[in-house]
């Protein structure tokens, strides 16, 4: 689809997307109110100030869904009982604890693990070639199992972040135990200090081994981190004034003797592969020289140098924080956004010493955050789409007893997602997926014409005849989510109350009027037609024909409501 017909699928939806006019470069934006802004003009002035206008159950699911795979209903409930304040304290409360890792899913007649059993972890057994893969396949089912079950906390949309971020790929990096290793340290620091996260990073195998870390030699520099290390993870390419070639090739020096131990499954300093001589800096880095270093500390030193140098340059702040932004606000960052929101939070993470929770802290509590204009204007991830959708349909999976159909259920989640284009622990690239950073259109890439009928089928096999591995049925039970609202038997509120958990942007009286009548009275005119149907099973669940009616006209109204645009945004 082209990016022009994108826009227009999408502005017939959101009100704050960008409407196609006469000509390409003709794009305005459009407010909830109908008043056009043009482009020149910024989007928003709103600041960083905190937030004190109207705390409702539209603000908590757009904190929500921001923050989370998809708001619940029970999620919203939960919140209901909070201030904003106490709300983001609330989700920025990360356990310490880590998860329970990824099993054994994979063992057949076929295929035998000889000393990891069915159904128990394989992290801390050795590595297997042969293995390898399935091992990797467990922890991509494991990684969207925790997103369909997650925690009323950002720990998952923070570890997506890092992913994107500090991109490797499994199917580069191969082992099982480095994939393992590299996600559980963006998980465990995903609110932690960026510099900390950075060196650690840096030196971390999986790393190592993706951008050819464990090569690098005082005889054969290898540049390709030293590269990635400024261009993508702290200062960004995008500048008048910029690091220079010599500055990578510099880095890649400093980075020399670092290497890889496959029994222990850790990095290592080889004092003998490093460079030991001085390393000289542009004036982009104030002319800073490394001294070289000797001995087994050598490697530690200078990176810790390095590292300084890097992070005392304020572009380090700024990039991070439009990064943050692209992700948790919007993708525009005009002048308005740039001075208001970008600069300031910049200015608090490095009076912070790079923590990253203060800044995310204060970017969920402002007013920009909560701003009509930045709310619904962002197209779900496939992973957003998935995880979210499941989330507030309450899909079942099936159970943790047992385990290879859980997992088989999970891979079928997993397998979606890389159908629409997002495959986790397998980026595209060591840039991470192209919605998150090519402009102009960023995330409006999610959709095109062949991602958009694959979420529109997901959808109706979901609704209808479900997904069946292992004698279990992955599928919308619809009665049942009808079920968990106020009134199940009034259709307006039904659909009112439906509409505010499925969609992130308010739709017409007329358009919820044509569900209705459409859908659940089946073109009939009075309400009367459902509240019979309706108060009729419910009085008699047992009896098929009386649930098939009511079950029919739900999933009729499901499948509509997820075929439109609205559906597509968060």
């Amino acid at each position: 689809m082209a990016n022009l017909n994108r826009r227009k699928f999408l502005g017939n939806a959101a009100s704050t997307l960008l409407e196609e006019k006469d000509s390409p470069k003709q794009f305005e934006y459009k407010d909830p109110s109908n008043k056009t802004l043009p482009r020149g003009l910024s989007k928003t002035s709103t600041t960083t100030a905190q937030y004190t206008g109207v705390w409702g159950e539209t603000q908590m699911a757009h904190l929500l869904r921001r923050t989370m795979f998809g708001a619940t209903k029970s999620d919203i409930d939960f919140f209901k009982t909070k201030n904003m304040r106490d709300s983001v304290d609330y989700l920025l409360n990360v356990p310490t604890t880590e998860p329970t890792p990824p099993l054994n899913h994979y063992t057949t007649a076929t295929v035998l693990d000889p000393n990891v059993p069915l159904g128990q972890t394989w992290v801390n057994a050795n590595e297997d070639g042969a293995l390898s893969g399935y091992r990797r396949q467990s922890l991509k089912a494991w990684w969207i199992g925790l997103q369909l079950n997650q925690e009323r906390n950002i720990r998952e949309k923070m570890t997506m972040f890092w992913h994107n971020l500090f991109a490797t790929e499994s199917n580069v990096v191969q082992y099982s135990k480095f994939f393992y290793k590299h996600h559980s340290l963006l998980r465990a620091n995903c609110l932690g200090n960026l510099k900390s996260l950075v060196r650690m990073i840096t030196i971390d195998p999986a790393m190592l081994i993706y951008l050819n870390g464990y090569k690098n030699t005082k005889t054969a520099p290898d540049e390709n981190y030293s590269r990635e290390l400024q261009e993508l993870f702290t200062i960004g390419k995008d500048l008048p004034n910029h690091y220079t070639e010599d500055d990578v090739k510099q880095a890649a020096r400093v980075l020399t003797g670092w290497r890889i131990n496959n029994t222990s499954y850790t990095s290592y300093f080889d004092i003998n592969t490093h460079d030991t001589g001085n390393k000289q800096f542009s004036s982009f880095y104030n002319n800073t020289q490394i001294t070289g270093r000797t001995g087994s500390t050598a490697g530690d030193l200078e990176l810790d140098d390095m590292l300084s140098m890097i992070f005392s340059n304020q572009e380090v702040s700024k990039y991070i924080c439009r990064k943050i932004y692209r992700f948790f606000v919007y993708y525009v960052i005009d002048s308005t956004v740039e001075t208001n929101i970008i600069t300031p939070l910049a200015t608090i993470l490095r009076n912070n010493n790079y923590d990253i929770k203060p800044v995310i802290l204060t970017l969920l509590k402002s007013e920009h955050f909560f701003d009509v204009l930045n709310m619904s204007c962002m197209i779900k991830t496939p992973t957003d789409f998935i995880a979210g959708m499941s989330r507030q349909m309450n899909i079942q999976f099936p159970p943790a007893s047992n385990v290879a159909t859980q997992y088989s259920h999970w891979l079928y989640a997993t397998s979606y997602s890389t159908l629409l284009g997002q495959d986790l622990g397998d980026p595209p690239d060591v840039a991470g997926w192209p919605a998150y950073y090519q402009e102009p259109q960023f995330y409006e890439l999610w959709i095109n014409s062949d991602s958009l009928p694959k979420r529109n089928l997901l959808c109706d096999t979901l609704i209808y005849t479900g997904y069946n591995r292992n004698s279990f049925k992955l599928i919308f039970d619809c009665i049942a989510f009808a079920n968990i609202f106020s009134d199940p038997s009034d259709p307006n509120k039904l659909i009112d109350e439906m509409l505010k958990i499925l969609y992130a942007i308010d739709v017409s009286s007329n358009t919820k009027a044509m569900l209705k009548t459409s859908f659940l009275l089946s073109g009939q005119l009075s309400d009367s037609y459902w509240t019979t149907a309706w108060n009729d099973y419910k009085s008699n669940p047992t009896d098929t024909a009386k649930k098939a009616t009511v079950n029919t006209r739900l999933q009729g109204l499901l499948k509509y409501i997820m075929g439109q645009a609205e559906f597509q945004l968060c």
